[in-house]
């Protein structure tokens, strides 16, 4: 049996924030485990999300952070992704008017600051039909990313 190589999911990357919480999958049997630079960069955009957590004044919840090129290609990820480079966060909401709050103090913290983003996406997944075994609700997450250089400050509405 193949040795499956683990990490340290409980390492911080901030101060509310662990590597486990950017690092997990649906998918156990892809190797997930990010290089020195993507944990460099993963702490970056902890840096904002502590902000963010900090004016909301409660957890948040990481959907996805840091993804291996298989799983990206598993869960049918952009090639170019900031997510391969854990330069991205897709940060759970409970809907469209906490996405854009959510989004509102990202961008007022930009300005605030003079630092820049990559990318601030809010992204909505259709709703499935019956029958359906994923969500047939549909989903709203924010997508922030933070490069280490040549950030674009990307905003935009996506619905797949």
């Amino acid at each position: 049996m193949e040795q499956i190589v683990q990490l340290n999911s409980k390492a911080n990357l901030s101060e509310h924030f662990v590597l486990g919480e950017f690092t997990r999958s649906k998918y156990p049997e892809v190797y997930n485990i990010p290089s020195h630079e993507a944990i460099a960069n993963l702490k970056r955009v902890c840096e904002w999300l502590e902000v963010l957590r900090n004016k909301i004044g409660h957890p948040i919840v990481i959907n996805s952070g840091y993804r291996s090129p298989q799983l990206n290609r598993k869960v049918g990820g952009a090639p170019t992704s900031n997510h391969l480079t854990g330069c991205a966060a897709d940060i759970r909401t409970n809907g469209m008017e906490q996405a854009i709050c959510y989004a509102a103090i990202l961008i007022d913290y930009a300005k605030e600051t003079q630092q820049d983003y990559d990318e601030l996406l809010i992204e909505k997944r259709s709703a499935l039909p019956l029958g359906s075994s994923k969500n047939r609700y549909g989903a709203i997450w924010l997508h922030f990313a933070v490069r280490p250089k040549e950030n674009r400050r990307k905003i935009a509405f996506i619905q797949t």
